[in-house]
């Protein structure tokens, strides 16, 4: 297994458990990209990577994410295969399904990480096959 891999093992290890609150993996330039969903947009940084994943988790309820399977995509790209539940704090709306993540590493930080909360559309923005 390789250490970029274990890296996001490691922070699904306490996303799991509804902790998101460290940020030592993460690059002081990090991307963060919400791909699809009621509100894409990318922020750049620390700050901005917190802003953005704290507006994420505020429309939601009791948001957790499980994983379905690891994917090593090359030497700094894995991609991770997550279900996704919650409820919308305003519309009641049941967040569920089969999203991915996409993180980039180098350096043992990640670089780069993209949020998709629809599978397809990662393999397709990939151009990978279930």
């Amino acid at each position: 297994m390789s250490e970029n891999l274990d890296l996001v093992r490691s922070i699904y290890a306490d996303w799991e458990r509804g902790d998101f609150e460290s940020a030592a993996w993460a690059h002081p330039d990090i991307e963060y990209v919400l791909a699809d969903g009621l509100a894409p947009g990318t922020w750049t940084g620390l700050v901005g990577m917190a802003a953005g994943f704290r507006e994420f988790l505020n429309v939601w309820e009791k948001y957790g994410v499980a994983v379905d399977e690891y994917r090593e995509l090359d030497g700094e790209r894995t991609l991770v295969f997550v279900r996704q539940s919650g409820r919308g704090k305003t519309s009641g709306l049941e967040l569920g399904g089969n999203g991915a993540m996409l993180f980039d590493v180098r350096g043992g930080k990640v670089t780069r990480m993209v949020t998709y909360f629809d599978r397809d559309r990662a393999l397709a923005d990939l151009g990978l096959k279930e």
